[in-house]
């Protein structure tokens, strides 16, 4: 059983202070709801609500209507909707549904534009929270995200730590580290370096779609490892029938135009269709300015009410999340006395592996719901194994990139 609705919230507070007289959540549920198996899924970055395959949606459909993460969650899957009762919520700020830049403000007729309050990852707790009390859902069975999703898990445990009985925080960490925040800022000066984006009222217009493909194509190479790049790009040139719509300048002409380039244009291409360059604004600054330490002397202080147990998913080709910065919150865990296992994942793929590779995701998830941590599929760093990154599958191995 699925449901695809939009929630309204009523008046909401953003952090920042300000208001807005109705926050509309756009959410899907999936299964059934029994009193105790409710699973809370928090998307990424550019994710929607749409988080698994729905009868209605078809595994072919363009932009936010596709399965972000259909190998993972859905009937016999690791996440499985005919056990749990899974909830998805788009967060405020994006342009899935639920209240955003791109939304209308009542008091003026007209788009919010940048006249939208700012937007934190602890604003989307809170609304999910809100979200949850008006589904008659109290604690959750399991809480599971992935990259900005996942600081939302983690935003999650040490705002409402009696409301989780356990969770899973996949390819994230407790802060962006100084390297992601300057290519962030470089993104968004993408965007609002583009003439058409107006201050960002731009909406019944022309939209700075140039600027937002940049900022996408920063992230797309955010999203891949040196490795998965060289596989799947090397130096390569584009196919013959492949052939950029315009020269950026007249000597170009006379250079190849790689794999990399036509890959990096048609995801550009893809995401301009799909997205709203404001949100793209709102979401990655909410994402730079988490900090689990805010408002605590350390990230083992804002933990250290959590009861539960959480399992982190790291990969190690993932330098946009690391290895090392997991291990950074599993060590606050266990200064806090927090039940928490590290597993590691040997890939290639960087970032991208937590969607592109469901055969190694799937299965500590699985663990974690039905067993919790002392589970066989789940390793630990503090074991002292090395990760190999085998386990048996849930899922299909995927070939292609699709990214968050």
């Amino acid at each position: 059983m699925t449901t695809t609705d939009v929630q309204s919230l009523g008046e909401f507070t953003f952090e920042c202070g300000e208001s807005i007289p109705n926050l509309e959540v756009a959410y899907e549920t999936y299964g059934d709801f029994t009193g105790d198996n409710a699973v809370l899924v928090c998307h990424a970055l550019t994710g929607s609500a749409h988080v698994a395959r729905r009868p209605d949606a078809g595994d072919d459909t363009a932009g936010q209507a596709r399965a972000w993460w259909g190998d993972v969650v859905g009937p016999g899957k690791a996440v499985d909707t005919t056990e749990y009762y899974v909830v998805c919520a788009n967060v405020p700020g994006s342009c899935y549904g639920t209240t955003g830049p791109s939304s209308t403000n009542p008091e003026t007729g007209e788009p919010y534009g940048t006249d939208f309050p700012p937007v934190t990852v602890g604003d989307w707790t809170r609304a999910q929270r809100r979200l949850l009390d008006e589904l008659g859902v109290g604690r959750l069975h399991t809480l599971i995200g992935g990259s900005v999703g996942g600081m939302n898990v983690l935003d999650w445990l040490s705002r409402y730590p009696d409301d989780v009985e356990r969770a899973a925080a996949v390819a994230t960490a407790a802060r962006l580290d100084a390297q992601c925040l300057a290519l962030d800022t470089v993104a968004r000066r993408a965007i609002t370096g583009d003439p058409n984006w107006n201050g960002g009222h731009y909406y019944g217009g022309t939209e700075p779609q140039e600027g937002l493909a940049r900022a996408r194509q920063i992230g797309h190479i955010m999203y891949l490892s040196k490795a998965s790049m060289a596989q799947k790009f090397g130096r390569r040139s584009a196919g013959r029938e492949t052939v950029r719509e315009e020269s950026p300048d007249p000597a170009a002409s006379f250079f190849p135009y790689r794999e990399v380039e036509s890959y990096l244009d048609y995801q550009a291409e893809k995401f301009t269709d799909r997205f709203d360059a404001n949100s793209y604004l709102y979401l990655t600054r909410a994402m730079d300015d988490y900090d689990l330490s805010t408002g605590y002397e350390s990230d083992a202080a804002a933990l250290a009410a959590f009861e539960g147990e959480l399992l982190l998913l790291s990969f190690t080709g993932d330098w946009h999340f690391t290895v090392e910065q997991s291990e950074a919150v599993a060590e606050a865990c266990r200064e806090a006395g927090v039940d928490v296992s590290h597993h590691v994942v040997e890939s290639d793929h960087g970032h991208d592996a937590f969607l592109v590779e469901p055969e190694k995701v799937g299965p500590p998830l699985a663990t974690v719901l039905e067993e919790g941590l002392a589970g066989r599929t789940i390793t630990d760093t503090t074991d002292g194994d090395e990760p190999t990154g085998e386990s048996e599958s849930f899922a299909p191995v995927h070939t292609s990139l699709f990214s968050e």
